[in-house]
């Protein structure tokens, strides 16, 4: 027994010793951005390894958020994210709840349909092509419409339905319910969990919408914010500022800065939705 819990100790130290550099090693390109945004030339040109700001220049910052790109930008992501994640979730729940019912007529050739968008597409140029003719080029909707409903999570919260007693539902409507005033009323109050998880991932996907935006947007003024950060990664050009030991390179440190500022928001909101994730997926992923 004192060999059995001795090994457990150790085991335990291993474990706590590889996921503390794991740990690390994740944070390290963060924490490396981080301070590359907030110090200044002479700092940042001494040494490829920045692991503590010995001083600290927010003029970075200041330049970026003086851009009027910026905030154009971030309208533009935030109208995506918020319409775009109601769309795909009142699309999502309602196609789930139907196809989680048995007695749904030709539900299994829907749902084999569905699935085989998994593994086939139509591809890059025939979606370029629908979206053209339905005139949604440089407009927002291009980038709401063609991915409203993401397929893996449409099984997640389907498989999550079908989990749940379907005597609930049969009580509803003898008590003169429909089926939209049970999934209204009993279902969703119930699936919150799945539903909490599922809304992370389409909003999540909505804020780094980027592909899409590269194909069927042009103006600069319906360039999400992801587009905006791909426009500051890759200029070319340096401009300087200040004098003596003020002086910064506003390449890097504008760069790192634009990263921060599209990277923050998300992981700001991360941590309220952390504990769904677990539960939810691992109750949407039970057969029925």
């Amino acid at each position: 027994m004192n060999r059995i819990g001795a090994a457990g100790r150790w085991f335990d130290y291993i474990n706590f010793i590889l996921l503390t550099l794991l740990a690390l090693i994740t944070v390290y390109p963060f924490w490396d951005t981080l301070v590359v945004s907030v110090i200044p030339l002479s700092e940042y040109l001494s040494t490829t390894v920045h692991l503590f700001p010995r001083s600290l220049t927010f003029d970075s910052y200041t330049y970026l958020f003086s851009m009027k790109e910026l905030w154009t930008s971030y309208g533009v992501t935030l109208f995506i994210t918020l319409v775009g994640t109601i769309i795909s979730m009142i699309l999502t729940v309602m196609a789930a709840y139907a196809l989680s019912k048995p007695n749904l007529k030709g539900h299994r050739v829907i749902l084999f349909l569905i699935v085989f968008t998994m593994m086939f597409s139509g591809g890059v140029i025939p979606t370029y092509l629908i979206v053209k003719s339905l005139g949604l080029m440089n407009s927002v909707w291009a980038l709401i419409i063609p991915s409203a409903l993401n397929t893996y999570n449409l099984i997640i919260m389907r498989n999550f339905f079908s989990t749940l007693p379907e005597g609930l539902v049969d009580a509803a409507r003898i008590d003169g319910c429909n089926d939209l005033v049970a999934l209204v009323r009993i279902v969703i109050p119930l699936s919150m969990p799945a539903i909490a998880t599922i809304t992370l991932f389409y909003a999540v996907a909505r804020w780094n919408e980027f592909f899409n935006a590269i194909f069927f947007i042009s103006d600069k003024n319906l360039w999400p914010l992801q587009l905006f950060l791909r426009s500051m990664l890759f200029e070319n050009e340096s401009s300087y500022s200040g004098g003596g030991n003020s002086l910064f390179l506003l390449g890097p440190s504008i760069k790192m800065a634009t990263v921060m500022v599209a990277t923050i928001p998300v992981m700001l909101v991360y941590p309220f939705f952390q504990k769904y994730f677990v539960n939810g997926v691992m109750l949407g992923g039970v057969k029925e």
